[in-house]
Parts: C-alpha cells; structure tokens; sequence
C-alpha cells in the first residue's frame, strides 16, 4: 500500500436514455481512464446502465436484460483494469424490481446493493418501480455463478487491509439514519454512493452539506457520483454534481452541468488514525447491539502502487489557509487564552500579573493576552508589571520594543538589569564568563524566572508563562527557568501561530504606534537573546539556525501527535507540502495554492536532505525532552494538539525513540 493514499474517483458518463449499449461503451471507457490515472475505486451514477429517467420503461423485458447483458460485459472489462467500480442498474429478483449498484472487479460481480428508501414525493416516482431492498444478504444467480444481494455487504481488498468499501444509493444518504451508519460500524472506511440527483436552486449546498457532514460523524472517506448529462430533460435536469469527501472535508468536487471523472487521493491511514483516537467510535460489537450487523465480506484483489501525490498537503497545519478563516481562528485562540488567565486570576483572587518581557513573539503575545484578561475582569492594566530585564545578548532593538509596547498597552514596566547578577552567580560557581556554553545561556534564564518570581510574591501577583508549544516540543527552555510559571497562556499555541496572532492583534488593535511595534516584533528574528550581539549590534543566535525551522517542526509536531504518523509517512507529506517532491514524483500546488500558502504562513522551500535533518532533530529532542514536559504548569488548551502531561500527552519521560529514529535512517 501507499503509505495510505488510495485514488479513487466518481465519473459521470454523458448517456443514452434507454440505451445500456452506448451506456456501457462510455462506462468502460471512464473506467479505463480512472485505471490510466491509478485510481482503484471509481464510482458511478445511479442506474448508469440504463439511465434513471426511464420511467415506465423499466418495466419492459428488453431493457432488464439488456442491463444485465451490458454488466456482464463491464464486469468482463474489468480483467484488463486494476480497479472496483460500482455501477447502477435494475434488478428483477423474486418478481420485484429493485434499484441495486453492482461492485465489480478482476473480471467478476461481486455483489449487489440494493437502494433502502426509495422515494416517492415531488419529482420522485420510484415507488412506481422499485421495492425496498433487503438488508440482510441472499444470493441470486448471474451467469452460472452464486452473487450476494443485500445493503449488508462490504467488499474488502486483500492487499490494501485499510481499504473497505460499502455502498448506499442517492436517497439512502437523505434519511434519518442513512445505511452507511452501520456500514462503518461494520468497519467500512469509504462508502461510496451511486446517486440521480436532480437539481434545483440551493440544492448543491445541502447536498454538499450533506456529503461532507457524514464524511465527518462516520469518519470515512465519501464518494458520491450523479448522474448528469444524457438523462432525459422531460421535466428535470441532472447536474452530475460529484464529490468526494473525507472526515468532513470536501478533496474534490467536480464543475456541475459537465460530464466527466473527479480524482481525490483518500488517506486511508488518516482515517484509521482518527477512528484509532476517538475510543466513542463505534465498532463491530456495538454494531450487533444495535441491530446493525449481518455484513458479509467480499474479498477482491488490488495491486498495490506508489502514486504521484495530488493531494494537496497544507504546509501550515494550523494556520487556516483562508484570509477571513485564519482571521476568525485568531479571534477564538486570544478569547481561549485570555478567558483561562481571567479564571486562574478570578479564582485566586490575583489581581496582578508579572510577565518578562523580551521583545520577543512569545512574550509579546503573553503580554497581550494578559492585557485582554484584564480587561474583561475590569482591572487596570497597570497592575500588569511587564520586567524587561537585559543582559548580554540584549539588543537595542528588542529593548525598544518591549519599552513601547508595554508603555502602549498601559501595563507597568520595570526595568532590572541582570548583567552584575548574573556575573556575580557566575564567580560563586566558578565559571568563566568567556565560555558561552549552556551554563552561560541557563544562568541568564534562571535569574529571570527568579526576578519574575519573587516579584510575583512581592506584588501578591501571578507570574505569566510565555513558552510556546513548539519550544516544548522541542525542549527548547531552560528547566527551572523560562521553562517555569505560574500560568501558561501559549502553552499550546505553535509558533507558526503565534505570528499569525500577533498580527491579528496588529492589525486590529486601532492604536497606530502599537501596531508599528508588533509589527516590527513580527520582523525580528526569533532568539533567546542569550548570546552578546555581533559587533553591528544585532541579533547573533537565531533560534532557527540552531534547532530548525519552526514550520519544519510545527508541520512534524502536528503529523506526530495527531495523527501517530511514522517518519516515513511524515517526511514523504513535508516533501509534497514544501516543494522538494513527491518521492512519487514531484507533487507542487497549483500557483493560486502556493500564493495562498504564504499569504498564510512564511513557506520555505526544502530538499529531501535537509528535511530528513531537521526531522531526526525533532525525534531527538521530542523524546529526550519529556521531563521537561511532565511538569509543566497549567495552561489552556486551544487546538486539537496539546502537549499537557495531564491532557493529551501522557508519555513517560523515559520512552526510547530508537525505533523512529532507525526508521529515518532508512529513508
């Protein structure tokens, strides 16, 4: 299997009504096309075959046989094709006609759905027709071989274990409890749905609603073909409105009013992952106690392929794509922040805040969070104590800015100077203020938290956490030090979002010389400032030439906790999201993507080398830095990740990465 990504596709065919001859040439060759393009699962409309606008003439002999006849040859099409197709057509069993998708592949049929609701109401006359379908399967008879028939089947590949697949028909989807329900519970990851949909003003949203939102309640992958053009415009016109969802989200959705194939790259193991987390999902046992189960599983035999990507790997994780989106996030995240600093604050009856204030993204967001928490307990931001406390890496840059900024939101600010401090500590314990090891850059980040802290009891106060959640990730602070507070407001906002939020505030707060700072803050590299300045004065230790890009790192964090991805998997996606290939073949975003991209987030470019680099970094540090992360102290969750040891990250501090890391070696 590919690493999880299965193609699949929905096609429409441009049709004949009445016509299962003509009907069936364009079914194989949207078929051989959807084989041509390395898609395993191709799906079409609700009775294809025949065309769903025949009305009485599905009464007629000729036509019934003529359907079995065209399927017969499209099943024997299939040999020469690596794929499972679904195509619609009636069915006569009993002395009742039935409206069933027949699942084809490797040159057989192998099983046939029948449609469970069966509409009779406004344009639909199906009651006319059809009868309802039986759920529990039988076997019928085509072509000398034994078939199941029944809504309870579920046709499994044999080489894809992930790969799953049920079946429903176009108004099965509309009910109260659709059959896919009990599909996935009986572990069907993707069900597809053969539909005859008719259009109407509005009713492309609803029906995209509907697709996604049961993408979404039954975590699977959501295939859904309709018929469109050839069906017969007596009274209604078809749209061949095709989607493809999954877990909630649209991946393709083909122009209405068009025939044609839509492709999507489902994540199969994406969706295993999903399920794996959420111990409410529900599965086969749960099935049986709700009257759901009876499935008969149906192997069939694919060959597995690597594919070249087309899926669109978003760069930015946690940064939404969309301008307005991004905007309405940031909103959400500062109201998170600021609402559980205004309960720690309420509930321990604090009435000031201390928090250092570096200049820095991290402390500038701590800052304005803290101011917002302020405000809605109805104190004055002057008992906000902002402590600025340089030292010998401080530049005059970030000094300004702290100064201004604090001056600006109207908190307190207090400056100490920590050079003869940190100087003296450094003679107590012996060591040489030339060497610039850990020992030089700790001591400076000790001493502020002690400063923090002891004017914290000073003031009857709270000190404010800035430590992001990708610094904890990598164990990138000082234990005892910055690493230490009393509330940590940023305690899972990525970095990648912290500039996002920043520039939210800048460009929202209405006060002209505030907006300038913060955006100078944002233009400033990230630094821990521990290191003298180069003899211009500025920055000299950039954070990121020393433990990676934070994009790098954000975009491994989110695949790693998320969703339990390995190295491989992970290092493929960075390949395909930041521009150095697909290992498949090289996989870029369209140029309206990648424009959006890095209006959404500072996107880099990366080769597969320096991507494997910096992921052997994050495994490295992510779990020799546990211990710092089994104590941290309480903050709020804002997203799906967290890094809180008594949330969502209980590992122990003394797990062994050696099995991820081999896996990085191999790449």
């Amino acid at each position: 299997m590919d690493q999880g990504y299965v193609r699949v596709a929905a096609a429409t065919p441009k049709i004949r009504v009445a016509d299962p001859i003509y009907n069936g040439e364009r079914i194989v060759e949207l078929m051989r096309e959807s084989a041509e393009n390395k898609a395993k699962l191709v799906v079409f409309p609700e009775l294809c075959i025949t065309a769903y606008t025949c009305n009485d003439l599905f009464l007629q002999d000729r036509l019934l046989a003529e359907a079995k006849r065209t399927l017969a040859a499209l099943a024997e099409a299939t040999k020469q094709m690596d794929l499972l197709a679904f195509v619609g057509l009636p069915w006569e069993m009993g002395g009742r006609l039935y409206n069933v998708t027949a699942a084809i592949s490797g040159g057989r049929v192998l099983g046939l759905v029948p449609k469970q609701h069966i509409p009779n109401y406004s344009e639909y006359y199906e009651g006319r027709y059809f009868a309802r379908g039986n759920e529990v399967p039988v076997w019928v008879d085509f072509l000398g071989e034994k078939i199941p028939m029944g809504s309870r089947l579920l046709f499994a590949c044999a080489q894809i274990p992930e790969l799953k697949v049920a079946a429903e028909i176009c108004e099965d989807l509309w009910v109260a409890s659709p059959p896919s329900i009990g599909h996935a519970m009986a572990g069907a990851t993707v069900v597809v749905n053969c539909s005859a949909s008719v259009e109407t003003v509005g009713k492309d949203d609803y029906r995209r609603s509907l697709v996604s939102g049961q993408s979404g309640r039954l975590v699977c992958g959501y295939v859904y073909a309709s018929a469109g053009e050839g069906e017969s415009s007596q009274d209604l016109v078809f749209g061949g409105h095709n989607m493809i969802a999954e877990n909630g989200a649209v991946l393709a959705e083909a122009k209405r009013f068009s025939s044609g194939i839509t492709y999507a790259d489902l994540d199969l193991w994406r969706l295993r992952s999903e399920r794996r987390r959420m111990n409410t999902y529900p599965g086969a046992s749960d099935a049986q106690r709700d009257g759901l189960g009876g499935y008969l599983t149906v192997s069939f035999s694919l060959r597995p392929e690597r594919i070249r990507l087309e899926r669109r790997i978003d760069p930015a994780p946690f940064v939404p794509h969309d301008a307005g989106e991004r905007n309405k996030r940031c909103e959400e995240i500062l109201n998170i922040q600021s609402l559980g600093l205004k309960k720690r604050l309420e509930h321990t009856g604090t009435k000031c805040a201390v928090l250092g204030i570096s200049g820095g993204l991290d402390s500038t967001l701590a800052l304005l969070v803290t101011a917002r928490a302020f405000d809605l307990l109805g104190l004055d931001r002057k008992r906000i104590i902002a402590v600025t406390m340089p030292c010998f890496g401080t530049t005059d840059r970030t000094y300004h800015n702290a100064c201004v900024m604090t001056e600006k939101l109207g908190a307190s600010l207090r400056e100490i100077d920590i050079r003869a401090a940190v100087t003296q500590h450094f003679r107590d314990i012996g060591h040489d203020p030339d060497v610039h090891d850990v020992t030089y850059e700790n001591s400076q980040a000790r001493e502020r938290t002690q400063i923090l802290m002891d004017i914290a009891n000073q003031e009857g106060g709270m000190v404010i956490g800035t430590g992001d959640m990708s610094e904890l990730a990598l164990g990138w602070a000082t234990y005892n030090g910055d690493h230490m507070s009393m509330y940590g407001v940023n305690a899972s906002v990525p970095k990648t979002l912290v500039r996002h939020l920043v520039r939210y505030y800048a460009d929202t707060c209405g006060v002209k010389e505030l907006s300038r700072v913060l955006l100078d803050v944002l233009d400033t590299p990230v630094s821990p400032e521990l290191l003298p300045p180069d003899k211009g004065g500025t920055i000299s230790q950039k954070t990121e030439d020393l433990v990676g890009p934070y994009e790098l790192h954000d975009f491994f964090l989110y695949y790693v906790l998320r969703f339990g991805f390995g190295p491989a998997r992970i290092c493929r996606m960075a390949l395909a999201a930041f521009g150095g290939g697909d290992p498949a073949g090289r996989a870029h975003c369209s140029a309206e993507d990648r424009s959006g991209q890095a209006a959404a987030a500072a996107v880099g470019t990366y080769e597969p080398e320096t991507i494997k680099k910096w992921l052997r970094t994050f495994y490295r540090r992510f779990f020799s830095q546990q211990f710092k992360r089994s104590c941290l102290p309480d903050g709020p969750k804002v997203g799906s990740v967290a890094l809180s040891p008594r949330g969502d990250l209980r590992m122990p501090s003394d797990a062994v990465g050696r099995i991820w890391m081999e896996e990085i070696e191999r790449l």
